[in-house]
């Protein structure tokens, strides 16, 4: 049953993603003057805001896992190789998402 919630799921989302992502060209060049005209720049205030948002969640995953490995390796020191590999590599992806959450706030802030 699950197995087919999730196929309904997936087609109706390949079926809808057209209309979602249709986008009216006059309506987005006045978004796009407006934002410009010296009005409220919403766009510089998402992009610090998406920084902040990615740096602290990015902070605090990456010491829940350090602070998890290191109980690890405590509770058995044989393995403390094994763990200190695999934290390696996730504190990499962690810190992965937070330089992508970077490049695109200064994507959004180049756009304006």
């Amino acid at each position: 049953m699950k197995k087919i919630v999730s196929l309904l799921t997936m087609i109706v989302a390949v079926l809808t993603a057209g209309v979602v992502f249709a986008e009216d060209h006059e309506a987005a060049k006045e978004v796009a003057t407006a934002a410009t005209s010296g009005g409220f720049n919403s766009v510089a205030l998402s992009a610090g805001l998406l920084m902040a948002v990615a740096a602290a969640f990015g902070t605090l995953s990456q010491s829940r896992a350090a602070s998890t490995a290191l109980e690890g390796m405590a509770r058995n020191p044989q393995a403390a190789a094994k763990v200190q590999i695999a934290l390696v590599i996730s504190l990499a992806l962690i810190e992965s998402l937070v330089i992508f959450s970077f490049a695109i706030s200064f994507l959004l802030v180049g756009k304006v």
